[in-house]
């Protein structure tokens, strides 16, 4: 049978003291009844990548989506601040939702013909890709 010990003998065999617990400087604790859940600090959000012959993809999809088709548009090498004005303009110009997602813009309607011509505008290199 395993001997029981208090959280204090426990952390200070592990080498820690109770203080540093308190104070929140433990990262391996998930749970404390003191404070409730300890939610780990989030990593800042990354803006696009561009490809290497420089152009933007448009590309048309539906697989995964439930029939709804979206446009993705990936390439622009942007901070995410910028990626989501792009994409709020682009809301506006189709008159349709959308939002930014891990760098890729995408816009919940089939208007590549007006996306293309609203980035070409704005000196975009840009590539139909996908269906």
């Amino acid at each position: 049978m395993a001997q029981k010990i208090s959280l204090a003998d426990w952390q200070q065999q592990r080498g820690r003291s109770a203080d540093s617990v308190a104070d929140g400087n433990n990262d391996s604790l998930v749970y404390s009844t003191d404070k409730g859940k300890i939610d780990k600090a989030r990593p800042t959000e990354a803006g696009g990548t561009a490809y290497p012959d420089g152009a933007v993809r448009l590309r048309r999809e539906k697989k995964g989506r439930g029939g709804k088709t979206v446009l993705t548009i990936s390439g622009i090498a942007k901070p995410v601040s910028e990626l989501n004005e792009l994409c709020a303009a682009l809301k506006k110009k189709c008159a349709c939702g959308g939002a930014v997602k891990d760098g890729i813009i995408e816009i919940q309607a089939d208007k590549r013909e007006l996306i293309e011509q609203h980035l070409s505008q704005k000196g975009f290199n840009v590539k139909w890709a996908g269906g």
